[in-house]
């Protein structure tokens, strides 16, 4: 695979298990939900879309409210396996997309953020994971993950390293509306 900058036709946001009993549980999740609320702002700004995962809902909850707010007119899918590939409607909705490129967020990066981002490789997807919108309930978890993905392919960034590289350049109707995002 070459290497290249991200342009804004290519990925789709996956928002990975961001869920009620997870969340309070996550390492910096202070960082993580207000990185996550501005990745959601911007696909909205460039018209990136979004499909939104959650682990076991029954027993973890639903989609945080600040995250399911900025995505309403999207149902999260529903799903057993720790991998967001292991759910056919997952698969579906991906298709449906047509994108090759994904952006991962979400919890728990040790876990399902891993193994999505792996067999997302494996079957030929370009992965980006959004380092500062990510994380585990401990930050050695985190670490090791990240070191995990970045060693199979992934190409890790921050919220604003991914903002800056999808808007390329200033003067434009959509760096004006992201400048209110990342002031």
């Amino acid at each position: 695979m070459s290497i290249r900058l991200l342009s804004k036709d290519e990925p789709v946001l996956i928002v990975i298990d961001v869920q009620e009993k997870l969340l309070t549980h996550i390492a910096q999740k202070e960082t993580v939900l207000e990185n996550l609320e501005k990745l959601i702002k911007f696909m909205h700004i460039i018209k990136i879309p979004i499909i939104i995962t959650e682990q076991y809902p029954k027993g973890l909850g639903p989609t945080v409210p600040e995250v399911k707010s900025l995505i309403p007119d999207s149902k999260p899918i529903e799903k057993l396996e720790f991998s967001c590939f292991g759910s056919q409607e997952f698969k579906k909705a991906l298709e449906k997309t047509g994108k090759k490129t994904l952006i991962l967020a979400g919890i728990e990066a040790h876990i399902c953020v891993t193994q999505t981002a792996i067999e997302g490789l494996e079957n030929g997807y370009r992965i980006y994971v959004v380092e500062d919108a990510t994380s585990s309930r401990t930050l050695q978890d985190k670490v090791t993950a990240i070191n995990r993905m970045r060693q199979n392919g992934a190409t890790i960034v921050s919220t604003e390293m991914l903002i800056y590289e999808l808007l390329k350049k200033a003067r434009t109707p959509e760096f004006k509306e992201s400048l209110k995002l990342i002031k």
